[in-house]
């Protein structure tokens, strides 16, 4: 994992997002999947950051407690999510043929932009954010 400092356009608010390469971030940011936590602007870029370095003692072991607690977000998300299906990047597809009635009703979670997300209330295609980062089934955050 990655950590980032990103600041978003409109506001200038600074907060911190991980992932899982900078490649990741890179194409979550070119689909518009990052929004700020602050004020939900979509123009989010990397802030000038001074690198974090542990003292030699640190650098390979993580704290047991973020060891602890980072363990236990991947098992709430996992319990979260046992009974819906991934389907990815394709979430708003998916969501709208459900409501439209296309396809039958099934819990699902996925990705999708805010303006996505947006669109989609608009439409009145219930959807629900999830607290958690959602990433595909193979990779735990």
């Amino acid at each position: 994992m990655i950590v980032f400092d990103l600041r978003c356009a409109r506001d200038g608010h600074v907060f911190e997002a991980w992932f899982a390469s900078s490649a990741a971030y890179d194409e979550q940011r070119t689909r518009g999947l990052l929004t700020c936590p602050s004020c939900g602007a979509g123009e989010i870029d990397k802030a000038v950051m001074a690198p974090n370095v542990a003292p030699k003692s640190n650098r390979s072991v993580a704290p047991a407690e973020a060891r602890d607690l980072l363990a236990k977000v991947a098992e709430a998300q996992r319990r979260a999510l046992a009974g819906s299906r991934w389907v990815g990047g394709n979430f708003a597809a998916e969501a709208r043929a459900m409501h439209a009635g296309d396809k039958p009703d099934a819990p699902i979670h996925g990705q999708a932009s805010l303006a996505e997300a947006k669109q989609l209330a608009d439409e009145g295609v219930p959807i629900a954010p999830l607290p958690l980062p959602v990433t595909p089934p193979e990779t735990v955050n």
